[in-house]
């Protein structure tokens, strides 16, 4: 056995509501095994220090940056990503014109769909406030941010 194969450290995980297994290396991100072991490309890589949101997935329902999430964390958690969301979902949001160049679309996708299912974190601040870990080089935060408020129900939405 090389070394290779006797570092390998087996994970299981829910990924997309779907039990998963996979042997990764103990230093891998989250992002990597997602995007290179699983093919799930939707989760992009922009800034790999978690600034700009770009990786953004669900971590037992909560927003996190997988570029910042070592592999061997989600051990036994449930992880989404941009994938897990249905057809009508992305056009809803596609419909709202918050979509430019598509880099940060994954990520924002991913945070807005958070607060949409859990309106009570509006307490916590205003969705411009909930969004700020993602950013848009584009500059399109107003209509995302209208997206969003008209996805919210009791907001104009759902």
């Amino acid at each position: 056995m090389s070394n290779e194969q006797r570092d390998r450290l087996p994970i299981s995980f829910t990924l997309n509501d779907q039990p998963m297994r996979v042997e990764i290396d103990p230093a891998e991100r989250l992002l990597d095994v997602l995007r290179y072991r699983l093919g799930l490309t939707g989760t992009k890589e922009g800034c790999a220090e978690g600034e700009c949101g770009a990786c953004t997935v669900l971590l037992d329902g909560l927003p996190v940056d997988s570029c910042l999430v070592p592999a061997y964390q989600v051990r036994g958690r449930r992880v989404e990503t941009v994938e897990s969301l249905d057809a009508e979902s992305l056009a809803t949001y596609h419909a709202s014109g918050a979509t430019q160049c598509g880099a940060c679309t994954p990520g924002v996708v991913m945070t807005a769909s958070w607060i949409v299912r859990h309106p009570e974190v509006l307490g916590r601040g205003s969705v411009r406030e909930l969004m700020a870990g993602n950013l848009c080089r584009c500059t399109g935060y107003d209509g995302i941010i209208e997206g969003i408020e008209d996805a919210i129900p009791d907001r104009g939405g759902a």
